[in-house]
């Protein structure tokens, strides 16, 4: 299945709260659909989808390529759940969405696809990018890409910072200094959940 593009609040109300998704609040707190207020308990697989289900979401992922970022977390030494973050959260787009340059991570894919974001002064236009510690993040200088991201900089998605980025308003260039930690994470979710999940499937 591909991305995923109906309704996100319904999204919001199945799986909770997802910052990089939507930045508005479901009214109802019971999940969609005929039976959403009287669900039955839930089995263990069932928990372990929900828990997939919102990595897949908040990064707006195909099955496949979370799938892929799975397998590239087992292959590195240490937590594989840790390593699966910390894949996803130096993605470019989502990048981008933490330095507060676009209020949520389908807009901030959107303005890497239309190329309005450069690395080391070379625009980059790949969402997936995995960021490293050291590059510079900017606008591209162009009148139109400045005003897209000062409009969205009134609004930025989330509050807070991550310790392992800077980011410069007036220049409007942002560093990464390091690797994400997995406070700065601000999903709520429960990796582990997932690798188990990925293990009983292959």
């Amino acid at each position: 299945m591909s991305r995923y593009r109906g309704p996100r609040l319904r999204i919001v109300r199945r799986l909770g709260d997802l910052p990089g998704l939507t930045r508005k609040s479901a009214r109802r707190a019971y999940p969609p659909g005929q039976h959403g207020q009287n669900r039955k308990k839930r089995s263990e697989y069932a928990i372990r989808l929900e828990e997939k289900q919102k990595l897949r979401f908040n990064y707006g992922l195909t099955e496949k390529q979370l799938l892929r970022y799975v397998r590239k977390a087992r292959r590195v030494t240490g937590s594989t759940g840790q390593v699966l973050l910390q894949l996803l959260e130096m993605r470019l787009d989502n990048t981008v969405f933490r330095l507060g340059m676009a209020p949520t991570i389908p807009a901030a894919r959107q303005l890497v696809n239309h190329g309005h974001v450069t690395i080391n002064g070379r625009v980059v236009d790949i969402a997936s990018y995995q960021c490293r510690p050291g590059e510079e993040i900017a606008v591209r200088n162009r009148e139109k890409s400045r005003q897209l991201v000062e409009a969205n900089l009134q609004y930025p998605g989330l509050a807070n910072l991550p310790s392992h980025l800077e980011f410069d308003k007036n220049k409007m260039v942002g560093k990464v200094n390091g690797v994400v930690e997995r406070e700065w994470v601000a999903l709520q979710v429960n990796e582990l959940l997932v690798v188990e999940y990925y293990s009983r499937q292959a």
